[in-house]
């Protein structure tokens, strides 16, 4: 593991792109893909996301992207697989509700790691969690997504409680576009988790990042005022 977990840890007054991968890929073609997204602008994290493939894929696939997130400091994390996770040497994990429990988590990846949860839209699951040692909690769903059945609707209001008392940082996710993300910044949100506004867009993955860093800034500088 290495010093990109600090990209984890909250920077006061400010904002970052925290990018999930599309659920299904091919590793070769996505990494160009990948290394042109985080080449256009800022982004803290890379949150690796497959579905309904095997081990062995969920595998080459980290090794394919590591490569391309170590050489521009960004931090990889795995979605649901502490053990891959580790197996591959990602800088951590993010884990649901339904996944392996923090402490597992925790001694799968070990101490330096970065360990992310999902706490849906749930005070109390966030407590929980930042009081066992997360790196991060995620909140949502903020608005409708196509990505996922979302278990829960979250409002700004949970952003902005928890920023005014909390420490530990949180990561906004959901239907998040360029166009709606301004209100999450402006009430809190350390990081805001994106996939197809920035895989979908009409103007490719660069573009799209582009498009969430110029937002992000101009809801910096609004919330800031």
């Amino acid at each position: 593991m290495s010093d990109k977990t600090a990209t984890a840890r909250k920077l006061l007054g400010s904002c970052r792109l925290y990018l999930v991968t599309p659920p299904a890929f091919e590793p070769a073609p996505f990494a160009d893909q990948l290394a042109a997204a985080l080449d256009a602008g800022d982004v803290a994290c890379v949150q690796l996301r497959l579905k309904g493939v095997g081990d062995d894929a969920i595998k080459r696939a980290a090794e394919r992207l590591l490569p391309v997130t170590t050489a521009r400091e960004v931090a990889l994390v795995m979605n649901d697989r502490p053990d891959l996770a580790a197996a591959t040497g990602c800088d951590g994990v993010h884990i649901g509700q339904e996944d392996a429990g923090y402490d597992a988590a925790r001694a799968a990846v070990g101490p330096k790691a970065i360990v992310g949860v999902t706490c849906h839209a749930s005070p109390h699951l966030a407590m929980e969690a930042g009081e066992r040692g997360a790196d991060y909690v995620a909140f949502g769903a903020f608005f409708p997504t196509a990505t996922k059945a979302a278990k829960s609707q979250a409002t700004v209001d949970i952003l902005r409680w928890w920023s005014t008392i909390m420490t530990v940082p949180c990561v906004a996710i959901g239907g998040i576009t360029a166009a709606n993300c301004g209100a999450l910044v402006e009430a809190g949100a350390d990081f805001v988790a994106v996939i197809s506004a920035v895989w979908g867009h009409p103007d490719g993955p660069a573009a799209g990042v582009q498009a969430m860093n110029a937002a992000i800034a101009a809801a910096a500088r609004r919330r800031i005022a």
